[in-house]
């Protein structure tokens, strides 16, 4: 008998646009990590960054940040390690590139409320393009921003999906450690 998971159709995935997967969230996170939007793979398992490629789970694990490298399907346990996750927007599409500017502000107003509501320590959004229309900062730079939701202070780190050539594993697990180093100050 095959332990390999069963792979979506490409019929099944497609039947996956616009579908959301609900927040990993609680109050008081030490960091609540902001993904850009579900792509269609996350939206079919209906965890966060699952989609085989994505270097999300295994950054976050070598940066230090959680005990063990997670499955997606384990994304519930980062609770414990004082982590939530969230997107900018719910809509589940192919690629990132699909959203509009004003679903990116939409959602950046969206994840301030949440913010206030939640009060996590960092929010980490994982784009930099997408902060940039969230929160209307064109100049924005990787690393800690300037910007504060309340008491919140912000940190914007590359996109973790396979897709995102510019930076392999070493690289962001790199990056996200040094949010990991922020955030125990």
């Amino acid at each position: 008998m095959s332990t390999t998971p069963r792979r979506p159709t490409p019929e099944e995935l497609r039947a996956c646009a616009g579908r959301s997967i609900p927040p990993v969230i609680a109050p008081g996170l030490t960091v609540l990590m902001c993904g850009i939007n579900p792509g269609l793979y996350s939206a079919w398992t209906g965890h966060h960054f699952a989609r085989p490629g994505n270097r999300f789970w295994p950054a976050l694990h070598r940066s230090g940040m959680t005990p063990r490298l997670l499955a997606p399907a384990e994304q519930e346990e980062l609770l414990a390690s004082g982590i939530g996750i969230t997107n900018v927007v719910d809509r589940a599409t192919a690629t990132a590139a699909e959203l509009t500017c004003d679903e990116l502000r939409e959602g950046g107003r969206r994840l301030e409320e949440d913010v206030e509501r939640y009060r996590p320590r960092w929010l980490a959004v994982l784009g930099i393009t997408a902060y940039r229309a969230a929160f209307a900062e064109p100049k924005a730079v990787l690393g800690r921003q300037e910007l504060t939701l309340g008491s919140t202070h912000v940190w914007v780190l590359p996109n973790p999906s396979g897709l995102n050539a510019h930076f392999q594993l070493d690289d962001l697990a790199e990056l996200f450690g040094e949010l990991h180093a922020a955030a125990q100050d």
